[in-house]
């Protein structure tokens, strides 16, 4: 379930600009971890790792947008 919840908080960030200044005070994939429990989301290291090795594996031209590289952990 909490990889679905990582999808949901980038969905939300994609249409939220407060959502994405908060997060993009984020200063490490701990501290995103922690405040994106705080919002309600169930998002583990795990989801982070697994999204950015997904990022990573993906061509260049299905590469992420920057909602998803800070959901991997990037900025």
């Amino acid at each position: 379930m909490s990889r679905s919840d990582l999808e949901r908080l980038v969905a939300d960030a994609e249409t939220s600009h407060k959502l994405q200044q908060t997060l993009s005070q984020c200063r490490s994939r701990e501290e995103l971890l922690h405040t994106a429990r705080c919002l309600g989301y169930r998002v583990t290291r795990n989801d982070l790792q697994n999204a950015w090795q997904e990022h990573r594996n993906a061509p260049a031209g299905n590469r992420a947008d920057r909602a998803e590289r800070w959901a991997a952990g990037g900025s």
